[in-house]
């Protein structure tokens, strides 16, 4: 069963602006509405139309402190209509919560970063991850991330030394449900030919933008990205998009890839 919320869950997160329904998620497991309902709340505490609104208004709240984007055009992308549901979970107006949100990050102080980031656009990569419910903080070292998908041994034809990935999903914030995925980059083509178990998923991560920064450990994580969201992108005139953070670890090379807004002028989906 833990498998089947575990894919609703993830669903619920990859429809968040769209207008499918729970009914559309039922087919798709076979199960019934009233099923899922009560199999959602047993794995994760809540009902999964309370997951989405929460998943919502999460995001929001990070576009609200992390980008320029206009309070209407941010409502749309999160997927709802009003801001009442918003009021009464920060127990503020989204202009409000971003003023005190800026003022905040500007009172924090983080410690200046000892290397620049650097910023390039990543071509497309494929990766295979699995989803894991337990916040940054808890981030394991990056050899333990392929043992997440397969135990001590790959599959034929997976590289030992394939890199790691980490994508975070709730940077910087108080979540609903603290969550990220772990897995292994791949080949292109590689992974079409594996037999996937139900807890492990295929995954496109699209060419970005990112601010690109080398660390030392995963303990390093929290620190850098508070220096970088709140120091060092500004002074770059540079905004984080909102979108899952990477961390790939490929040998004894750790690096935070941080997805960045496109350039002004430049047209995006929704």
């Amino acid at each position: 069963m833990f498998n089947e919320m575990m894919r609703a869950e993830i669903w619920l997160q990859e429809t968040l602006a769209s207008g499918e329904s729970l009914e559309e998620l039922a087919a798709r497991l076979g199960y019934s509405s009233s099923q899922v309902r009560r199999r959602f709340r047993q794995c994760f505490g809540l009902s999964p139309s309370a997951y989405r609104e929460s998943l919502r208004l999460e995001k929001a709240a990070r576009l609200l402190t992390f980008t320029p984007r206009g309070v209407r055009e941010i409502a749309g992308r999160c997927g709802y209509t009003n801001h009442s549901a918003f009021q009464r979970r920060y127990r503020q107006t989204p202009r409000e919560f971003r003023l005190n949100r800026h003022r905040a990050l500007r009172a924090s102080r983080p410690p200046a970063l000892t290397l620049e980031p650097t910023l390039h656009t990543l071509p497309p990569r494929t990766a295979v991850v699995t989803r894991c419910y337990v916040g940054t903080e808890q981030l394991t070292p990056p050899e333990t991330w392929p043992r997440m998908l397969w135990g001590e041994e790959p599959p034929s034809g997976i590289p030992m030394d394939a890199p790691s990935l980490a994508l975070l999903h709730d940077p910087c914030q108080a979540c609903s449900l603290p969550k990220l995925d772990l897995g292994v980059v791949l080949a292109p083509g590689l992974a079409d030919s594996l037999a996937m178990p139900p807890s492990l998923r295929v995954v496109t991560l699209p060419s970005v933008r990112t601010a690109s920064l080398s660390l030392t450990a995963v303990d390093d994580v929290n620190t850098a990205l508070e220096s970088l969201l709140t120091d060092a992108l500004p002074t770059l005139g540079e905004h984080y998009s909102g979108e899952a953070i990477r961390l790939i670890a490929d040998g004894d090379a750790l690096e935070l890839q941080l997805p960045l807004m496109p350039p002004p002028n430049t047209t995006t989906a929704p």
